[in-house]
């Protein structure tokens, strides 16, 4: 029997010796407005770890030997609704039945649910890992700093911590949401369900968690629970100029029924022609239906349904001198079709949800939670494909003629700085220059009526389509399966474990989306050559087993492939509770495993090295982690958490190259990782704070990056290739302070600061090697290694302060006005150019004009200027009869400040000789650096209705 397992059914047993005793405390949780009961209201014990949730009916109680006796403060939470304090007595032997207690909506926990995590859609659905756990974030508000980081620091992609999402854990009715392939959360799939996401719960950093062991940048857990919603319903429409321009939500329950069911439905619409940045259509949809059914006092059974189509235009990072010319809303990939905007690269998310959730109370003491998720659908971009040929023959040799310019219109050679790349540049490239500033500055977008032209052309002589736009897709289908166990040993015991499995499937392919007017499009590798540079035949062919394919709308074409993931773990804790101190230990371990099936054999790779079943990777990962906490006087407290584990690559950098070839990532490894954190805590009515110190390290990362580069030494030719550059072994530390200060100065004036300060770096020098498809197996470089050491990883500003104002009247209404300031971020360097190519000529050989105090000019770590963001908010509410009516208003950077919000340096150079050749253009480099750019001044607008 495997250890999971034994570990499982021995949790078990321990139940066997938990008896049903008296209640000792019994009462229950009624909305003061409404009249309604409160269901997943958190009871607890102050000073002690002994807590419940209130049923359905709004109920709760406590039995025999979980409480002590004496004097007791019970505390009710709520993230709707005022902490409720309330003194008591307990006595031996004796039931106390409370008064029913009444809690006050919260109006400022009303408008965080209803709205401002919309100022964020646009981060929550990026995928790269540009943003942290902003869920939870949201959920931690009680947190000042926490607070702060959600609805301040976020904006500008600040990563407390430097950690991104691939750190966090998000959970869905105990269901692990984040995905196999790149480990963290694909928000869209749950976008625009605020109301019904209200229930949540986050542990920061390595704290304990009753579900999951958890991970280095937290744990959320989004309780969707049909039960749990009262009677009653919300409505909210919201205008903004973000990333859409309308929204609007309804959500509706009609609380738990006598007869034991339960059920909620929520749907929203968010829309927009565009938002702050130009030509980004956007449209989501949303629906989720929730159905529980209650057997009796032991057995529950509930059904969650989750679909949220959606699709929104993508923009990209662009060069200083594009935003000089065009500003930073510009957005080289749209362009008007028949008076119609129209971007070429669109997102479409579609990925429907199931989950059944099985609760199960073994015992007053005992609950046992079976969970099942299935997850399903696709995710697809579009793209400009320009590599459209048409075959011929000639002296017995196949050749493919054709190919077209990349017609995006921030391309090299269509910008000024292109004309005036020579030092001395003649009056007729300096006119050429002027010419091509003109058309980009009065029009600069792409093109569709060209494409089209062109494809006509082609076809009326009997070729195919030269553009295309291509859809890169992935069809997933995802199955979880886990039971989560919590136990109260005795009065200050706690056990937690869970048994998790989870089974990936995914289908990976390029779909011909659109043939933009033309017949068909030849699917061959235009670029493929031999020793003697004349393109030939079986080298060309994505599919050898399907040669010289002419692919139609619709159809499958350039890669084909399916990945499969099995991952397994189990994880158990134990919390202790004393008066003053608490103290918890989990334990994890876990075993996964990747294979690649390829659907086409590569011309490039041909049989098994593309075709058929890769080698299985598979890896066993472990972990361990503590804290404790020890609480003074009641107002003071010093927290510490630790913890070392391991952790599987994610799927998506474990093969070098997927949609070509079989071949793992050599030298791939579990990352390990090493973190802590102090922190010492004041609460009291007047004044809340929390300052703490981390220290985080991560070993053996791996990266994999795709770009073309022109400088690729040691082959003993000038060779430019698309390469994929594989880095692993990479180790980063990051430490740091965070501080959160909440003053209530007056009843109705509330004062603000938080400050975070942290230094995130790489520690080694990384091994480094690169393949591609132009030119035989791998190749490294000098010692095989990256000069990274002492390098910043990139990912938003290590230093940001906040000072803010709130006042907030007896009538309901508020305002708030805050400033922040960023400092110290740093771009994301190309790592090719720290290795020995960066110093060797093609030959291999080192350049015999290598200059190294200017070497060392060229490598440095750019570092953005800092920046200050004012933001503002207000609103009002009024309660009309047993209904609250509302609105909010948020203004984000008030005086439009322009800043880099991130970065990275380009590959296409990634040499001494070429790259201070470039750097010493007097017109500006042709590969600059490019530019993510802060928004400028966005605003959000919220009306809501709670009946």
């Amino acid at each position: 029997m495997h250890l999971p397992s034994v570990l499982f059914w021995s949790l078990i047993l321990l139940t066997n010796t938990v008896l049903g005793q008296a209640v000792m405390l019994k009462g229950q949780v009624i909305d003061a407005t409404t009249a309604e009961p409160i269901a997943s209201a958190k009871v607890l014990i102050r000073n002690t770890k002994f807590r419940t949730l209130t049923d359905a009916h709004g109920d709760f109680h406590f039995i025999q030997n979980s409480v002590l006796a004496g004097e007791q403060v019970l505390v009710i939470e709520h993230e709707a609704f005022i902490i409720k304090n309330i003194p008591i007595v307990i006595q031996t032997d004796q039931t106390l039945e409370l008064d029913v207690i009444l809690m006050d909506p919260d109006p400022q926990a009303l408008e965080g649910s209803l709205g401002m995590i919309s100022l964020t859609d646009a981060q929550l659905e990026d995928d790269q890992g540009e943003v942290f756990n902003i869920s939870g974030l949201l959920q931690a508000s009680r947190d000042v700093f926490l607070n702060v980081a959600a609805f301040e620091f976020s904006s500008t992609f600040f990563r407390p911590r430097g950690l991104d999402n691939a750190y966090s854990k998000v959970l869905i009715n105990g269901i692990e949401m984040n995905k196999q392939n790149s480990g963290r959360p694909q928000w869209a799939n749950w976008g625009g369900l605020n109301d019904v996401q209200r229930k949540r719960t986050y542990s920061m950093g390595l704290k304990a968690n009753d579900y999951s062991f958890g991970d280095l940048a937290g744990t959320s857990h989004i309780n969707m629970r049909a039960s749990l919603f009262q009677n009653g319903g919300r409505l909210s429409l919201a205008i903004a100029n973000r990333s859409y321009q309308g929204r609007a939500l309804a959500t509706y329950s009609p609380g738990l029924t006598s007869t034991g069911w339960a059920f909620v439905i929520s749907l929203g619409h968010r829309y927009g022609l565009e938002g702050f940045v130009d030509g980004n259509p956007y449209q989501a949809s949303s629906l989720f239906v929730g159905v529980e059914r209650k057997l009796g006092h032991k057995h529950s059974v509930n059904l969650s349904a989750i679909y949220t189509p959606n699709s929104s235009g993508r923009s990209t990072a662009i060069t200083h001198e594009v935003k000089e010319l065009r500003g930073i809303a510009y957005n080289p990939n749209w362009g008007e079709q028949q008076g119609v905007n129209r971007n070429s690269r669109m997102r479409r998310v579609e990925e429907p949800i199931l989950i059944v959730n099985h609760y199960w109370n073994l015992s007053e003491k005992a609950r046992l939670n079976t969970n099942f998720g299935f997850q399903f659908g696709r995710i697809g971009t579009t793209r400009i494909d320009n590599g459209g040929t048409r075959l011929v023959a000639y002296n017995g040799q196949e050749i493919y003629l054709g190919g077209g310019r990349n017609p995006l219109p921030n391309y090299y050679q269509r910008l000024p700085s292109y004309f005036l790349r020579n030092n001395n540049p003649s009056p007729y490239d300096r006119y050429l220059a002027h010419l091509a500033e003109q058309d980009f500055v009065q029009d600069g977008q792409l093109d569709w009526e060209a494409l089209y032209r062109a494809n006509s052309i082609t076809v009326s002589t009997g070729g195919n389509s030269v553009y295309v736009q291509q859809e890169d897709r992935t069809d997933e289908q995802m199955l979880n399966l886990n039971t989560i166990l919590n136990v109260d040993l005795s009065p200050r015991l706690k056990l937690d474990a869970s048994l998790n499995f989870r089974q990936v499937n995914s289908q990976n392919f390029a779909l011909l989306y659109d043939l933009l007017g033309g017949a068909g499009y030849l699917d061959v590798d235009f670029f493929a050559e031999d020793d003697v540079d004349v393109v030939v035949g079986d080298l060309a062919q994505s599919d050898l087993q399907n040669r010289n394919r002419v692919a139609l709308e619709g159809e499958r074409y350039k890669y084909n492939y399916s990945l499969k993931s099995i991952a397994a773990d189990g994880f158990a804790q134990l919390q202790f509770a004393h008066k003053r101190f608490d103290f918890f230990f989990a334990a994890r371990i876990g075993q996964t495993g990747y294979q690649r099936f390829g659907l086409y054999e590569n011309g490039h790779f041909p049989g098994s090295r593309s075709l058929g079943a890769s080698p299985r990777i598979s890896f066993t990962t472990y972990g361990g982690k503590l804290g404790g906490l020890y609480e003074h006087a009641g107002r003071h407290q010093m927290e510490l958490n630790a913890g070392y584990f391991t952790k599987a690559p994610v799927l998506r950098n474990s093969f070098g190259n997927a949609r070509q070839n079989n071949d793992p990532v050599i030298g791939l490894s579990p990352e390990r990782i090493l973190g802590a954190d102090l922190s010492y805590i004041y609460r009291s009515p007047q004044l809340k704070g929390r300052l703490t110190g981390y220290y985080n390290t991560i070993q053996d990362r791996s990266e994999l990056s795709f770009y073309f580069t022109e400088n690729v030494s040691g082959l003993g030719r000038e060779q430019d290739a698309f390469i994929q550059e594989v880095t692993t072994a990479i180790d980063t530390r990051s430490m740091g302070a965070e501080l959160g200060v909440e003053a209530q100065v007056s009843p109705t004036i509330k004062l603000r600061l938080a400050a975070a300060l942290g230094q995130h770096v790489y520690t080694n020098n990384p091994d480094l090697y690169i393949t591609s498809d132009d030119f035989d197996g791998r190749l490294t470089f000098g010692d095989g290694n990256a000069k990274l050491k002492n390098y910043h990883v990139a990912g938003g500003p290590e230093q940001a302060f906040n000072l803010g104002f709130e006042y907030r009247d007896p009538a309901f209404w508020w305002f708030g006005l805050s400033g922040n300031h960023f400092r110290n971020a740093f771009i994301d360097i190309n790592n090719l150019a720290r290795t020995a190519n960066y110093t060797s000529d093609f030959d291999g050989h080192p350049f015999n004009d290598y200059n190294e105090i200017r070497a060392r000019q060229l490598l440095k770590q750019e570092r953005f200027d800092s920046y200050f963001l004012v933001n503002l908010a207000g609103g009002k509410s009024w309660k009309v009869r047993q209904n609250i009516v509302g609105f909010f208003a948020t203004i984000y950077n008030l005086l439009g400040q322009e800043y880099v919000s991130g970065g990275f340096e380009q590959g296409r150079y990634a040499n001494y000789r070429d790259m201070q050749t470039d750097q010493n253009r007097t017109y500006g480099p042709l590969f600059g650096p490019r530019y993510f750019y802060g928004l400028g001044t966005t605003f959000f607008m919220n009306l809501y209705l709670r009946f």
